[in-house]
């Protein structure tokens, strides 16, 4: 076995990690919000209609911003019909998931359930620039921000929200990029109509953090040159540019499906390029953050195949879309894919992991019944822990293997973090699907004695699942033999294992 090396010193850095880098997401689609996050009547609900056996498992996978309503769904919302009495609003049809809408959990209910998640929870709102424009967008402002004396604001105290909601991070649309996008623009027109909104939106609140839509993935045609033309156009105006990427198994690729960080590091890479190019361009001395509001494994075929079966006369409420069963393998790629954005916390500095419940989640649900954690949830919850402080900037030095898509590929992928307290955690996947990966870790400076813990999330079958029948099938387990003697780490790492090493 051929040994995995890298070498971590205090002087070099990546960046401080943004608490936003573990954002989630909540959109009305399928069950994530009904028999989700809401459940009147469950055995768990509250008197908001919450399920707490949800909000549980919320708080332990450690999610910060959730945005929200949408996703695809927010080109066709109505945030008037999300608020006021329940009894009262009105059923819709929503175009982009083929489903009615009742509007039973609006505005006030999402406040409301992230305010129960605790104080790290906070409200990333996406305004319909697909149907709707300048005008709406300042009136959903208006009525979740401004204290009193307003018409909408005043309506929102009727409502019995006396106190307004703070939102700061607002998603000027959503993937305007899609020609699946209801309301779908050229670059050119997306990019006048986000910067009149941006510049509306900062006339009513100046400390507004705005987030303009990127292109969908990097195998858009109009990729970068999208990106391009709608900073051209915003620059100024806007804090953040969007990204959204999803994998899976191409063709049964199980190789290439492992070495998913690649693509992800390089999307981020030719964003970065391109955003800095404009605000070259543009003799800016301002600097464009990412968001990469999007990111997950996504069995997208799957979707694609059972879309073509709708009926067009069907519009069922909360069926049951999207609902991705996650094995060993998938959780070890979103274990690298979160590796891959804490690579990039100098640039990424907000990040959503799609979606919370239900909907290719980490937590899923039966109505009536209980909820469990899918294998994914583990290494999310584990990096949101431990995955706060300085990123150490990590250059492996690591045995390869061979993939389709990306070619020759490191078998480690890795980064660490360095805590407050001068604690370091080591994130590492082994991506070789045979074979162990021993590793050797230099500590430079550090002050470190001691292995606190190493945790693993690996199976002895890869496509081992947590079920509703069989929840906890799939956990982390303890692994021995890891040392730290004379300033280096050793380790060795199971096939297809995702890794968490706490060193003090």
């Amino acid at each position: 076995m051929h040994t995995a090396r890298f070498t971590l010193d205090p002087a070099f850095v990546v960046g401080e990690v943004s608490p936003r880098l573990f954002g989630s997401f909540v959109e009305h689609l399928g069950r994530c919000v009904y028999t989700g996050v809401f459940e009147p009547d469950h055995p768990t609900a509250d008197d908001q209609g919450l399920r707490q056996d949800v909000l549980a498992l919320v708080r332990e996978l450690g999610v910060t911003a959730v945005r929200y309503p949408g996703g695809n769904f927010v080109s066709g919302y109505r945030w008037e019909d999300s608020v006021g009495p329940a009894e009262d609003r009105p059923r819709r049809l929503d175009l982009a998931w083929h489903s009615t809408e009742t509007n039973r959990f609006g505005l006030s209910e999402y406040i409301g359930f992230l305010r129960k998640i605790g104080p790290q929870a906070e409200p990333m709102m996406a305004v319909n620039l697909g149907t709707r424009g300048v005008a709406e967008a300042l009136e959903l402002q208006e009525y979740a921000n401004h204290p009193e004396g307003t018409a909408l604001s005043d309506l929102r105290v009727t409502h019995g929200d006396k106190d307004p909601f703070g939102i700061r991070l607002w998603c000027l649309g959503n993937e305007m990029d899609g020609p699946w996008q209801t309301g779908h623009k050229t670059a050119g027109e997306y990019g006048r109509l986000a910067a009149e909104t941006a510049r509306a939106m900062r006339q009513q609140d100046p400390g507004v953090e705005l987030v303009a839509c990127g292109s969908s993935s990097q195998s858009m045609p109009t990729f970068a040159a999208w990106e391009a033309t709608v900073l051209e156009e915003t620059y100024d105006l806007v804090d953040y540019i969007s990204l959204h990427a999803y994998y899976w198994p191409e063709d049964g690729d199980l190789d290439s499906f492992l070495a998913s960080a690649v693509d992800m590091e390089s999307f981020i890479d030719n964003v970065v390029a391109t955003a800095d190019h404009v605000g070259a361009k543009l003799k800016s001395k301002k600097r464009i953050n990412l968001s990469f509001d999007e990111w997950n494994v996504w069995y997208l075929p799957e979707w694609e195949a059972h879309a073509k079966t709708f009926e067009q006369h069907d519009w069922p409420e909360a069926p049951r879309l999207l609902e991705d069963n996650y094995s060993v393998t998938d959780a070890v790629v979103l274990g690298s894919l979160l590796i891959a954005l804490l690579r990039h916390a100098d640039r990424v500095t907000v990040a959503c992991l799609a979606q919370l419940v239900n909907v290719i989640a980490p937590i899923m649900t039966e109505p009536g019944g209980p909820a469990w954690r899918q294998t994914t949830f583990f290494p999310f919850a584990q990096a949101a822990r431990y995955g706060r402080g300085r990123v150490l900037d990590v250059r492996v030095d690591s045995p390869t293997y061979r993939t389709r898509k990306y070619g020759e590929t490191d078998l480690l992928h890795a980064t660490a973090v360095r805590g407050e307290d001068g604690s370091v955690t080591v994130f590492a996947v082994n991506r070789g699907r045979t074979e162990a990966l021993p590793l050797e870790v230099t500590l430079g400076g550090l002050g470190l004695t001691s292995v606190v813990e190493h945790s693993a999330l690996a199976d002895a079958d890869p496509d081992a699942r947590n079920t509703l029948d069989d929840p906890d099938r799939v956990t982390p387990h303890a692994v021995d033999g890891t040392t730290l003697q004379d300033g280096t780490l050793s380790t060795v790492l199971e096939p297809l294992s995702w890794n968490v090493i706490r060193l003090a």
